[in-house]
């Protein structure tokens, strides 16, 4: 039984034994070390993944060699490349572990057959994936409309889990900024 996910789903959508027992099937339990990677630049995405425990990133490297984190994910969060998820063609992503994690996770064939034996599963991703672009757009406005200490403050208060839990060089990269200068607001505003 996939306690988180069940009752993540649980939030959106209203599900019986037998829905939940169709839901258990369908997800396959992966243990992953740190630093492990679900996902690599030219893979194609063939599933997506669900965070029962753990902490995980996606991230590219920009054409200046560094890595760029687009998308953190923490327990009960979902993450995947949609774009090669869905054309099946490979990715540009990396998903990597940040830390030990247990993910759930449905690959695109027992996604589809999920989707026609439980057809309420499209609900809860139609919600998912709306509160996925609005977080996403909400995230683009803060980056033009806050200063870059504003914007690294918002998040700071925002996600304090993700503070206590990812090294700041991460944090740095997720929100644009360098490490120093993350680290210099830390100092002022632990002060």
């Amino acid at each position: 039984m996939h306690a988180n996910l069940i009752s993540h789903i649980s939030k959106y959508i209203e599900l019986d034994e037998c829905s939940i027992e169709v839901i258990n099937k369908y997800f396959k339990p992966t243990d992953y070390k740190k630093k492990e990677f679900l996902l690599q630049e030219g893979q194609v995405c063939k599933s997506l993944h669900f965070v029962e425990k753990g902490c995980l990133r996606m991230y590219f490297i920009n054409n200046k060699t560094t890595e760029q984190i687009t998308q953190f994910a923490m327990e009960n969060w979902w993450i995947t490349d949609f774009f090669s998820f869905l054309d099946k063609k490979p990715s540009p992503y990396f998903i990597q572990t940040v830390e030990n994690s247990h993910i759930l996770s449905i690959d695109s064939v027992s996604y589809d057959a999920m989707l026609q034996e439980l057809p309420l599963m499209e609900r809860y991703f139609r919600i998912i994936m709306q509160r996925t672009v609005a977080a996403s757009q909400l995230r683009v406005k803060y980056m033009y409309e806050l200063s870059k200490e504003e914007f690294y403050l918002h998040f700071c208060n925002s996600f304090p889990q993700f503070i206590q839990r990812v090294p700041q060089y991460m944090i740095a990269s997720y929100l644009g900024l360098t490490p120093e200068y993350v680290s210099e607001l830390r100092k002022k505003n632990l002060s």
